[in-house]
């Protein structure tokens, strides 16, 4: 490393150390994201208000009344004398849904043709799907336990059996914690997005303030200036890669279940994209403004169609096709696959193949480009 390249590098570390807006963006903003997405986009629907409108007040009512309680599920805050009640809290958004328990229950209980509805509020797909399933399931479990009491009652083997026993068995993350899911992720948006933005924005900053005229007429080298103008990022984003691994690790508690050292290889691997990306749209804007235009414009689709929030199985088939260009696809697979299931390279060797490939092209098509308009 001769000592222009090394020149160049001490400058633009100078400029972003100057700049407490870049970086406070580069140390800040990452650990903020992933307390975000770790507590708050979370897809644990737990605790969900609900109303009870319990017409028969016996002792049996109150039993399943506490089993819906016993449920992490649920969260009783009403009670309530009529539909019309039940409408205007759900309306009003004070609660998801309300148990409608009728006046023979026990009385039908003991025929066992008891039934009891649950009003869900379908406006929240997510949290009306989870309220659902989890209804259904405490339905399941109380039904089976009455019955067991009355077979206990009249003599009979107090073990009912369902017809069908499904034992479920959950590798990898078995308690479904969510932020396991979202905070490898959040290497990939961090390492994609923050090291374009700044790449870009760097670049077209010494276009703005008239220096990068200066930086040609000197004996700076444009493959040298490029590498220069790169390298501090590089730096940067793997010290981001890292702090959001160590704080997830310690604080959210996500496993680290293969070796470091290809983690942060597979990362330098998206780097190249990201790098190249910011480059890229330095050449083609002319102000800060423009290059951040500019980066955000590749966001939404990255987001939308790499897997970080939704599966990309569950989408149309044109989207999924258009996903196959997406280098962040690929590292989301690679980084869950890695800090989740501890796998090695050779079970990633399609995906690490392809982020090599983008990160090529991206970086070279960026720096040929770059080239050309300094000369």
């Amino acid at each position: 490393m001769n000592s222009r390249l090394l020149s160049i590098i001490r400058k633009e570390f100078i400029q972003i150390f100057r700049d407490r807006r870049t970086l406070g963006l580069i140390l800040v903003m990452p650990i903020v994201q992933m307390f975000l997405l770790g507590y708050a986009a979370t897809t644990d629907v737990k605790n969900i208000p609900i109303a009870v409108w319990d017409q028969s007040r016996t002792p049996d009512s109150r039993e399943l009344l506490d089993a819906f309680r016993a449920a992490n599920y649920f969260r009783i805050t009403y009670d309530v004398h009529s539909e019309d009640e039940i409408r205007t809290l759900i309306e009003g958004g004070e609660v998801r849904g309300a148990l409608v328990i009728p006046p023979d229950y026990d009385q039908r209980l003991l025929e066992q043709n008891a039934q009891v509805s649950m009003i869900l509020d379908g406006s929240d797909a997510t949290v009306g799907s989870t309220a659902l399933s989890a209804a259904r399931l405490v339905g399941q479990s109380y039904a089976i336990k009455v019955l067991n009491e009355q077979a206990a009652r009249q003599g009979r083997a107090s073990i009912v059996q369902p017809p069908l026993d499904v034992r479920t068995q959950v590798w990898y993350n078995p308690d479904l914690v969510s932020a396991y899911f979202m905070i490898p992720g959040m290497i990939g948006m961090i390492l994609y997005f923050i090291m374009a933005l700044l790449t870009a924005s760097s670049v077209v900053r010494e276009r703005e303030r008239g220096t990068i005229e200066q930086l040609i007429v000197t004996p700076i080298r444009p493959l040298e200036l490029i590498t220069g103008k790169v390298l501090p990022y590089v730096m940067l984003g793997f010290f981001d890669a890292f702090e959001v691994i160590l704080v997830g690790h310690y604080w959210f508690k996500v496993p680290i279940r293969s070796d470091l050292g290809l983690i942060f290889a597979c990362s330098g691997l998206l780097l190249l994209s990201s790098l190249g990306i910011g480059l890229l749209a330095s050449t083609i804007a002319n102000t800060q403004q423009e290059a951040f235009l500019t980066v955000m414009f590749t966001m939404l689709p990255t987001i939308f169609l790499s897997g970080f929030f939704f599966p990309l199985d569950a989408m149309p088939k044109f989207l999924q096709a258009i996903a196959y260009f997406i280098p962040l696809r690929y590292y989301l697979v690679i980084i869950r696959s890695l800090l989740l299931k501890g796998v090695g390279a050779g079970a990633l060797q399609s995906e690490i193949l392809a982020l090599a490939v983008f990160g090529v092209v991206i970086m070279g098509a960026a720096a040929l480009r770059f080239r050309k308009r300094l000369d």
